[in-house]
């Protein structure tokens, strides 16, 4: 590698590194400000909070990724830029496309991380960041995790609540249905479902069972029961960042069990899927626009490329999120919605790429 490939890719990694040093305190500073009061009075032990913060650098990192890049690639690129350093590297016969090449080196390196950091740590760090989050603060709130949940157990049963609250275990408007090629066996009806923990089994409040056998109906009721059935509690509360926290193989594992229940979620976990892909991608093609931006010396000096830069990166993030939360409560295609920023912007990155060339 010549002097300088490495020169602009030490400055790429040191300045990227910098970077993250820097925002990463200002994170865990406002964000220890805004919920102190909640730690404190729900007694959240010293080292759940280390280990919570901990997943935060982790979990906030992995999303803030391309724009921590983005941002520190058009710092240092724009420092080259105003001491004329670009212009005695082009006027020496390097072509642009030459120059290019340390940036996306150092991209590669990035992305390569950011895959597997996305693939496997992000994950580990979701599970501690949402498990502090649900238990310390949110503890005084009862947490509606889920609404018209409408589940397939196996070949044969079915299971719906309208809604199901976290903090006591409790399902409303239960019903569960058992299906044996196109007839229905039985159907149970319970205006409420609350587990008990202590023998794993479900106690069900105005209890209705509907028979059928040879045409005839049977119809069982109960004020109050307890059954056992074979389904887990988590069937009945499929938490929203259940998807976050696991590895890849085990997401994809998770997301074919989930569409053979029916899961409504499923929206919101190819989106999880797609994003651990296209957030490398999204890497290369900011660092291509940042270099296109910032490589040319400007009257305002740094300022002009970084208030540019801060309001591309806006947008991306504007259109990032929007498409997202499309995808995950509606029926919008999840490839469309996360892919769609990235081709946006890499025509952007083709654009700004030629012209500066020229």
């Amino acid at each position: 590698m010549k002097i300088l490939d490495w020169y602009i890719l030490k400055r790429y990694l040191l300045t990227f590194l910098m970077m993250l040093l820097l925002f990463i305190p200002i994170g865990i500073t406002v964000d220890l400000a805004e919920k102190v009061g909640k730690m404190l009075e729900n007694k959240a032990p010293f080292g759940e909070v280390t280990a919570y913060y901990i997943d935060f650098t982790v979990y906030f990192a992995n999303l803030l990724f391309p724009l921590f890049l983005f941002l520190s690639v058009i710092w240092f690129t724009s420092k080259l830029a105003n001491n004329t350093e670009i212009v005695a590297f082009l006027s020496s016969g390097v072509s642009f496309t030459r120059f290019l090449r340390p940036y996306l080196i150092g991209a590669t390196i990035i992305a390569s991380f950011a895959l597997f950091l996305g693939m496997y740590l992000a994950p580990i760090a979701s599970q501690g960041f949402n498990e502090f989050k649900y238990k310390y603060l949110k503890k005084n709130k009862q947490i509606q995790q889920t609404r018209d949940v409408y589940q397939q157990i196996n070949d044969n049963d079915y299971i719906y609540v309208s809604r199901f609250i976290s903090k006591t275990n409790t399902g409303l408007n239960f019903t569960y249905e058992h299906i044996e090629g196109n007839e229905l066996k039985y159907k149970i009806f319970a205006d409420n479902i609350r587990y008990i923990e202590e023998d794993s089994s479900y106690r069900l409040t105005t209890y209705v069972k509907r028979s059928f056998e040879n045409g005839i109906e049977t119809i069982e009721k109960e004020r109050r029961t307890d059954m056992k059935f074979p389904f887990e509690l988590e069937d009945l509360t499929p938490v929203e960042y259940a998807a976050e926290t696991k590895p890849y193989g085990e997401l994809l594992d998770f997301i074919a069990a989930e569409k053979r229940r029916g899961s409504p979620n499923i929206g919101r976990y190819e989106v999880v899927k797609l994003k651990k892909w296209s957030l490398p991608v999204s890497i290369y093609i900011l660092t291509i626009i940042a270099v296109a931006v910032s490589s040319v010396k400007r009257r305002g000096g740094m300022g002009v490329n970084l208030a540019f830069g801060i309001a591309i990166a806006m947008i991306y993030v504007f259109f990032d999120k929007v498409f997202g939360v499309m995808a995950e409560q509606s029926n919008f295609e999840p490839i469309i919605a996360v892919w769609f920023p990235n081709l946006i912007f890499g025509i952007l990155a083709v654009y700004l790429l030629q012209n500066a060339k020229r």
